[in-house]
C-alpha cells in the first residue's frame, strides 16, 4: 500500500478502536435503557447505526494495518475478534503496541 506510513495506519487504527468501543458503550446504555428499564429505544437507534458503522470502519482500518504493519494470520484474527465483545479493541490495541506489533505513538511537542 504506497504511500500510507506505519505510524499513519497505527494513528488510524488507535483511533478507530478507540471510536469503536465508545460507540460499544453508548450502544450498551441504549439496550440498557430499552430492555432493562424499558422506557425508551431511541438510545439503540441512534448509537445502533453509529456502532455499526464504526464496526465496518475498524475491521477496513484492521485489515489495512494487518497489510501495512505486516501481521501474521493470528494477529490480524485476534484484531478482527476484539471488535466483538465491547471494549476489547481498548485491550487489544494496548497489547499490540506492548508487543510491537503496532507503533509506538510519537511524542507530543512540549512547547
Amino acid at each position: 500500500m504506497g504511500g500510507v506510513t506505519p505510524r499513519a495506519v497505527a494513528l488510524a487504527f488507535r483511533a478507530v478502536a478507540l471510536a469503536e468501543a465508545c460507540s460499544w458503550v453508548g450502544l450498551l446504555f441504549g439496550m440498557f435503557v430499552k430492555y432493562v428499564l424499558a422506557t425508551s429505544e431511541r438510545g439503540v437507534q441512534i448509537f445502533g447505526p453509529i456502532h455499526g458503522g464504526i464496526f465496518v470502519a475498524y475491521v477496513v482500518v484492521a485489515v489495512v494495518a494487518a497489510r501495512v504493519l505486516r501481521w501474521n494470520a493470528g494477529t490480524t484474527l485476534l484484531a478482527l475478534a476484539a471488535s466483538v465483545p465491547p471494549l476489547v479493541t481498548l485491550w487489544f490495541d494496548r497489547w499490540a503496541t506492548r508487543t510491537g506489533r503496532l507503533p509506538v505513538p510519537e511524542a507530543a511537542p512540549t512547547s
